[in-house]
């Protein structure tokens, strides 16, 4: 089959391209923006790329993958639609070319989705049973952020986002999982769900497509995943939580540091010890759901900790780039408050005493729009300097919304700038942390130059 994708250069499109190629198809793909590292990856893979849309479709592609980046008012979107050919979503063509007769094991929520997709993924590969996985990341274990898999199982980030320009369903509602986790529901994505009630409306759709003789694997400390529960749910439930030891699979660190080790309980009784370098409680309750999920298909848990010690994380998921000059930098994914407190309280956890430089730029739709604005400031209260930058076309003043900061606070209107600002603010032993879930307009690889230079000169 000749495929060709719209939007292919985003992570979700391009793993559908990645996973297409492999299952035999002539794959091309178009995008607005075609550069590094998507593209090198696909054009690896033998996908044909062009930048634009400009050109027509071929006539000889049998199908068009349209991405959700794609809307009406878009000239080859109407062409698309005045010339009768037939056409589908992303999460539709997957559903229907690849996981329709997998085992789908689907991780859903608000925060944790694409480091637990990967822990899972990992000890169902460490455990020898070779899974197809779609992962909005990169896991440092694959290198690859989607696979077709070599078995039954398919492991999926299943992303509440709408689907596409004529379906806005969540995405998840397209995967029929057989075992589905639910990590945290919170309020996102603000220029698509105008509340909370309609994302957890979302979430119920899905609880609704899990059969009976499947497994739901929630979070047993979250008000809103209750209420979707409290809705209906035909399946099985279990919980987990690091918090919460009546919990189903409840899990506690015995020590942390370089190297931190942690305990999991099954029904109240230890069923194993786990080590590994990863950071905080979020990521030891990824952990237990993956460990859960796993267990549902057969994996014992002893297994899936042995996994978990040789888990190399996720890039730009609390990812260590590196200490220079006694200045240790991270990057990550946060951009959310919940996920920027989870972040500092993760590294203040591994430096009790040193400073933490929160590094942010408000780059989400839901962020820019103001949504968080109540809520920002306090997800700083551990970081003890934070430098925001403030782009131009930003909807509200990170000076005002974060005045509570006092002096703990640097604003800057652009990236040179907030470099500058940031090289002559940091000393010995600070943890340096930078959050977007965008490119941060290239300041992780300026910053981390100009560390390793000034190391490198004193």
């Amino acid at each position: 089959m000749r495929v060709h994708i719209l939007g292919v250069c985003g992570t979700f499109m391009g793993g559908i391209a990645a996973i297409a190629k492999e299952a035999g198809h002539d794959v091309s793909g178009a995008d607005k923006n075609v550069y590094p590292p998507m593209s090198s990856q696909l054009e690896a893979l033998g996908v044909r790329l062009v930048e634009g849309y400009e050109a027509p479709i071929g006539a000889d592609v049998d199908s068009v993958v349209v991405g959700n980046t794609m809307s009406r008012g878009m000239p080859v979107v109407e062409t698309l639609l005045d010339s009768g050919r037939p056409y589908a979503s992303g999460p539709q063509w997957l559903a229907e070319n690849v996981l329709r007769d997998k085992w789908v094991l689907a991780v859903a929520g608000t925060h944790g989705k694409t480091t637990t997709t990967s822990m899972l993924a990992w000890i169902l590969e460490y455990a020898g049973l070779s899974p197809g996985f779609l992962v909005g990341g990169v896991p440092g274990n694959f290198g690859i952020s989607a696979r077709l898999g070599g078995s039954k199982y398919f492991v999926v980030e299943a992303d509440e986002y709408d689907t596409a320009f004529f379906d806005k369903r969540a995405k998840f509602v397209h995967y029929r999982p057989r075992t589905l986790v639910i990590n945290n529901i919170e309020y996102d994505h603000a220029d698509i769900y105008p509340s909370v009630e309609s994302i957890i409306w979302q979430f119920h759709q899905l609880l609704r497509t899990v059969p009976s003789n499947g497994l739901v694997i929630a979070n047993g400390k979250d008000a809103n995943i209750e209420r979707v529960v409290a809705r209906g749910v035909w399946t099985s439930l279990v919980t987990f939580s690091a918090a919460e030891r009546a919990a189903r699979w409840f899990g506690a660190y015995d020590s942390i540091g370089t190297e931190s080790r942690f305990t999991i309980f099954e029904q109240g009784a230890a069923c194993g010890s786990g080590r590994w370098s990863l950071l905080g409680q979020h990521n030891l309750e990824n952990a237990l759901a993956a460990i859960a999920a796993a267990a549902h298909v057969g994996v014992a848990p002893a297994v899936a900790l042995a996994a978990l010690a040789d888990f190399k994380g996720v890039k730009r998921r609390l990812e260590l780039r590196g200490t220079f000059g006694d200045i240790t930098l991270y990057e990550d994914f946060a951009h959310h408050p919940t996920a920027i407190a989870t972040t500092l309280a993760a590294l203040r956890s591994v430096a009790p005493k040193q400073r933490i430089v929160a590094v942010m730029e408000p780059r989400s739709n839901t962020m820019r729009m103001g949504v968080h604005r109540d809520t920002l400031a306090p997800s700083f209260a551990l970081a003890n300097r934070v430098f925001m930058l403030a782009a131009a076309d930003l909807g509200w003043d990170p000076g005002a919304v974060l005045a509570s900061l006092g002096d703990r606070l640097v604003v800057a209107t652009d990236v040179q700038a907030l470099l500058a600002r940031l090289l002559a603010d940091l000393k010995p032993g600070d943890h340096v942390v930078l959050m977007s879930n965008g490119s941060f307009h290239g300041l992780p690889e300026l910053l981390e130059r100009a560390l390793a230079s000034r190391a490198t000169r004193a």
